[in-house]
């Protein structure tokens, strides 16, 4: 007789990872491999009825930010709340190993600093039960999650690590710096490091305003930890630049040298800027030309605009630069609306707005409200032109200021107002569909985990799918084609050949999606962080199981209970053959 499969997924509809198109199959899981795919004889222990329903990959999401997160909390909101069944942390080249004892602060600065995660809620959180990256590796295998983690060695860290204040301080590294790098780099790579992230961008700053500390690392100092690298064999490299300073030839050839040189494959971060309608596509032709002589860069792209979040809650909101504001600036929700709605106040607030706007750099940049939205419930990421508050205002025969302190109130003040700072010049996602449609470019650049009072990314494989996939009126794309693009494709850019297809012998990784049903929630801001800090959570509908290794982790977007999340240390090898129907 023969021995029952753990699960059997039936009839489902199934997206396999690898563009195929969708057709219906059974998926059978032993042992947290999948077993079988087509018409399954054998029972399971436990099945699923899934006619009628998408069976996909778990998705890989390669840019996160868990670092912290990873070491305390047993379930990696919000990206398991999308699917996404592995988390690549350690991006921008911020974390925290290796670190020394007197260093602990410094790295909690950057962090807080460049991806928005409260200081009071690393300070509480971190157990600092390491020195080395393999020791850190250590510490976040101890602990059991929901989703599968790998992380990177982060520059920033690797940097003080060595040169202590001089690294901070962006002093050159000597030679004798840089061979130290190497070696680490390459301890780390062999302790289970999936790569290297850095950061060569202004706007990765401290909480104090002190830039990243590789803001300015130089080729030799880059080019020795990329050998590092080399040296243990494996590693993906993760790059974050202006590609301004001091220009893009310059900045590009250095970054094709460093891949010549040490073979490893890179990514950097790629978007429409702000104020160029067409500068990225100048470092997409770059990324071109030097995949086509062989070199394997690659561009992280995002599939909606990037942009803040501006709430009572959050981070930012439109006046809280205003000297009246900060009144209330620390006050609780329920204060602050009550304020709010204070007729004298609301005077005083607006009577401000202009005067802000003049004199104050952060004030012109969160009231300029021809290009801030509404964000709405269901969040809208590709609003028209039309909806702008200050095309609102213009319409309803107000000013803007009026309008947004209006939105603000909704809710019960809980309402955000979206301010798309990039992918959206044009006032549409035209660019993002170029870049979600190009082979040079992979699905990255969510945060989840940062930026938790300002921004919720997170939810990205979510929207891949339904807005591009089902809900936009123009230019969409095959199902099967964005299913890949969120499993097979980031999966096999930082080297896990064991996931992102549903094939036999591969990891039992899946997501049962009701495809009609699937949609982005709004945002809402929790207050569970360590020494209760906040953060932007998003959730979303339709997702009938989540499966990690085989053990079903979320039911209709509820936790089960089961945590079979794992450490990854690694890239992984493709699995050999597996039985069939």
């Amino acid at each position: 007789m023969r021995r029952p499969f753990d699960l059997v997924i039936r009839s489902g509809t199934v997206a396999d990872g690898t563009g195929a198109p969708l057709r219906e199959a059974d998926v059978a899981i032993s042992a947290g491999r999948i077993a079988a795919v087509g018409e399954v004889a054998g029972t399971g222990l436990e099945e699923i009825d899934a006619a009628g329903l998408l069976v996909t990959p778990g998705f890989v999401d390669i840019h996160t930010h868990y670092d912290g997160q990873v070491t305390w909390e047993e379930r990696l909101q919000p990206s398991s709340s999308h699917g996404v069944t592995t988390v690549v942390m350690g991006n921008c080249g911020v974390g925290f190993a290796p670190v020394r004892a007197t260093d602990r602060d410094r790295l909690i600065e950057l962090m807080e600093g460049v991806e928005d995660i409260p200081g009071a809620a690393l300070h509480e959180g971190l157990k600092w039960n390491w020195e080395s990256f393999g020791d850190y590796l250590d510490a976040v295998a101890d602990t059991p999650h929901d989703i599968d983690v790998c992380a990177q060695l982060p520059h920033g860290a690797l940097r003080v690590y060595v040169m202590g204040e001089r690294g901070a301080s962006l002093e050159p590294a000597k030679e004798e710096d840089a061979v130290q790098m190497r070696a680490i780099a390459a301890d780390a790579m062999r302790a289970g490091a999936l790569g290297f992230s850095t950061s060569r961008t202004l706007n990765h700053r401290t909480i104090k305003g002190d830039p990243t500390p590789s803001l300015r690392a130089s080729e030799a100092e880059l080019t020795g930890i990329a050998l590092g690298l080399a040296d243990a064999g494996h590693g993906v490299i993760e790059l974050i630049s202006d590609f301004d300073t001091p220009d893009l030839d310059t900045e590009f050839a250095m970054i094709r040298r460093l891949v010549e040189r040490s073979g490893r494959p890179l990514s950097v971060s790629l978007a429409q800027a702000g104020k160029s309608a067409d500068g990225w596509r100048e470092i997409l032709r770059r990324i071109e030309a030097a995949s086509d002589a062989g070199l394997p860069i690659r561009a992280q792209v995002a599939p909606r605009p990037i942009g803040v979040l501006l709430g009572l809650q959050g981070t930012l909101n439109p006046f809280s630069a205003h000297e009246t504001f900060a009144e209330i600036r620390d006050k609780s929700l329920t204060e602050k609306f009550a304020a709010m709605r204070d007729r004298q106040f609301r005077a005083r607030v607006l009577a401000e707005t202009a005067a802000q706007m003049r004199s104050n750099r952060l004030a012109r940049g969160i009231t300029a409200f021809d290009r801030i939205f509404p964000l709405g419930d269901p969040p809208d990421y590709e609003p028209p032109k039309e909806q702008a508050i200050a095309a609102l205002a213009e319409r309803q025969g107000r000013s803007a200021a009026e309008v947004a302190y209006d939105l603000l109130l909704e809710n019960e003040g809980r309402a955000f107002l979206f301010m798309p700072f990039a992918n959206y010049t044009e006032y549409n996602l035209d660019c993002c569909r170029e870049m979600i449609a190009h082979p040079d470019c992979i699905m990255g650049l969510g945060d989840g985990g940062a930026h938790v009072g300002l921004i919720s990314d997170g939810s990205y494989p979510t929207y891949l799918l339904t807005h591009w996939g089902r809900d936009r009126s123009r230019g969409r794309f095959d199902l099967a084609y964005l299913v890949k693009r969120q499993t097979l494709d980031t999966a096999r850019a930082v080297g896990l050949c064991d996931r992102g297809a549903i094939a036999p012998g591969m990891k039992a990784d899946l997501n049962v999606i009701d495809f009609d049903a699937l949609r982005v929630e709004a945002p809402r801001m929790a207050f569970d962080l360590p020494a209760g800090g906040k953060r932007l959570l998003q959730g979303a509908e339709g997702y009938v199981a989540t499966i990690v290794s085989g053990e079903i982790v979320y039911r209709n977007g509820r936790p089960t209970g089961a945590l079979p999340g794992k450490l990854v240390r690694g890239p992984q090898a493709a699995p050999m053959g597996g039985s069939r129907a």
